[in-house]
């Protein structure tokens, strides 16, 4: 089997309860941190990558992206998956190419630019285009920013409704996961009810929200954490860099 196959075949739920829970490594030591804890795949968070780099979230330049996620492929042996935002202007194959020469089984991409959402029709468009670029070397997660972006943003049931019609034009392009970032809890189940296929949901990383357990009982496939695991770490740094100052 190979990696691409083994990453497929972890969002097959045994139970609802049992929801894949993808770690976000930032570099090559906190991959290695992960893989030691069991987890069987991982998932770049583009703001931690940028942060590591001295970024601010969204202005990594590709390149440095890439060579990011090739280091971190290169230091780990389970399969990684890489947020490479909305894929720097760079033409489907090309993209394509780019990605799969870091190593790395899947992307995220998402649907807004600049703040607005895109044409939900034109990015399908492009995704059946990065769909078929990758055919099936690379797991496809569509990003939909419905609840982060305007006018949905403002009415969670609005932003939930156009998730789930956002999430029909994906799939059909050829997504293998839909990921509705920011959508509050109380509405998974009714994106469950309308999405066809895996469903990624943002899990919490110092408490306050349910558990990866309880995600998966309200629809979620699998959990990311975004920059959460990077920004907790670093304030465990600062807690320790201010200790050595007294």
């Amino acid at each position: 089997m190979t990696k691409v196959e083994a990453f497929r075949s972890l969002h097959r739920r045994k139970a609802p309860g049992d929801p894949l829970v993808l770690p976000g490594p930032w570099d090559a030591a906190s991959a290695r941190v992960f893989v030691e804890a069991g987890f069987p795949a991982l998932a770049t968070p583009s703001a931690g990558v940028a942060a590591s780099l001295g970024y601010e979230d969204g202005q990594t330049p590709a390149d440095e992206m890439f060579a990011a996620v090739a280091r971190i492929v290169r230091a780990v042996d389970v399969p990684v998956s890489a947020d490479i935002e909305g894929g720097y202007g760079i033409a489907p194959k090309e993209l394509v190419e780019r990605l799969l020469e870091t190593g790395a089984v899947g992307c995220n991409l998402e649907d807004s630019e600049d703040g607005a959402l895109k044409d939900p029709r034109a990015h399908a468009d492009w995704l059946a285009e990065v769909r078929h670029a990758a055919a099936d070397r690379l797991f496809v997660n569509a990003r939909i920013d419905t609840f982060i972006r305007p006018p949905g943003s403002a009415d969670p049931k609005q932003a939930a409704e156009q998730a789930i019609e956002r999430a029909a034009w994906y799939v059909a392009a050829g997504a293998d996961c839909v990921y509705p970032i920011g959508a509050p809890v109380d509405v998974l189940p009714l994106l469950r009810s309308g999405i066809q296929g895996p469903v990624n949901v943002h899990g919490t990383v110092t408490g306050g929200g349910p558990s990866p357990t309880g995600l998966g009982e309200l629809g979620a496939t699998r959990i990311t954490f975004g920059p959460g695991l990077q920004r907790s770490s670093a304030e465990a740094l600062r807690e320790i860099a201010a200790g050595l100052t007294k």
